[in-house]
């Protein structure tokens, strides 16, 4: 008998591929050594997946995390076999943030003879734990961050410094350090603003510390995308991580390359840089392969394209 499918079955079908792969994307086996809050693994030969991984302390970010996102980030960045990274939490939430108990000496006992040598050490610790979050920014290839249940403090520093967010229905967001006593010192009050289109929704966002959810994430544009669970927001992530990575290298890291750059400088100075960038990179090969898939109705999936 002939039926047809709704458009919702029909999408769900087509993620059944991407969810097998989401179960060999699971961090059951704890952090990849020589990572101790990490596990990294490679659901596909071009997609490198990034796990916060301690669970049993809500993915709080201990000193080890803050460290270790460094070297794998610049791992990752110069790492030619990948194209795109998808990013995410371990157990019940995404995280918790900053481990207070944790990071209690570097915060509360800064070293130092007097004030001047103890300013100039908390200094140096802002700056160090500030790299955490910009080395993603950093790195040319594009970062999907996939949220589920609790983001907070530490976590929308880091979500904001991703390319493309993505959360499940029971996902929240607060910035939380005013309730700790401090501004948020690593991100999120230099991001968040060119992030959310409106100036006092951050500002409430920051004063308050309230929570906002997945459907206002969605509405104020933190978030492009809201699903109904994590193995299906996984599948979706690891499915658009595929259509980017399935595209020519050399044009999906020079558009990283570009669009931050514009987003920090004006129109005139990001058109210059522009006209810079392209004088080089259009002598590719992959512009004449791009171009003649076009041409011949073929998928780029079904073209290769050189190690970046």
């Amino acid at each position: 008998m002939a039926f047809v499918l709704s458009s919702a079955f029909r999408k769900q079908a087509l993620l059944i591929p991407f969810m097998n792969a989401v179960r060999g994307m699971s961090s059951s086996g704890g952090p990849t050594p020589p990572f101790t809050t990490l596990s990294v693994s490679r659901p596909a030969e071009t997609i490198t997946h990034v796990e916060i991984c301690r669970p049993e302390k809500r993915n709080a970010m201990n000193k080890a995390f803050w460290l270790e996102m460094v070297d794998c980030f610049n791992q990752i960045a110069e790492d030619s076999e990948c194209r795109v990274v998808v990013f995410s939490g371990a157990g019940k939430l995404f995280t918790s943030g900053i481990d207070l108990m944790g990071m209690a000496s570097d915060i509360l006992q800064p070293e130092g003879d007097d004030t001047a040598r103890i300013s100039w050490n908390v200094r140096r610790v802002i700056t160090k734990y500030q790299e955490t979050f910009s080395v993603i920014e950093k790195c040319p290839k594009p970062v999907i961050v996939a949220i589920h249940g609790a983001c907070i403090g530490g976590g929308v520093d880091l979500i904001t410094a991703c390319d493309i967010r993505l959360c499940t229905q029971d996902a929240w967001f607060q910035v939380k350090e005013v309730d700790i006593g401090l501004a948020a010192d690593v991100g999120t009050l230099q991001r968040l603003p060119r992030v959310i289109g409106s100036r006092s929704l951050v500002n409430e966002l920051a004063f308050t510390a309230r929570k906002m959810y997945a459907d206002e994430a969605k509405s104020c544009g933190l978030v492009s995308r809201v699903f109904p669970d994590k193995d299906t927001m996984m599948a979706g992530a690891l499915e658009m991580a595929g259509e980017i990575a399935s595209k020519s290298p050399v044009a999906v890291q020079g558009t990283k390359v570009n669009l931050i750059y514009s987003r920090d400088h004006s129109v005139p100075e990001a058109l210059h840089y522009m006209n810079t960038w392209n004088m080089s990179m259009l002598q590719t090969q992959d512009l004449m392969k791009s171009a003649q898939a076009a041409m011949e109705k073929k998928s780029l999936k079904d073209i290769t394209f050189s190690k970046l």
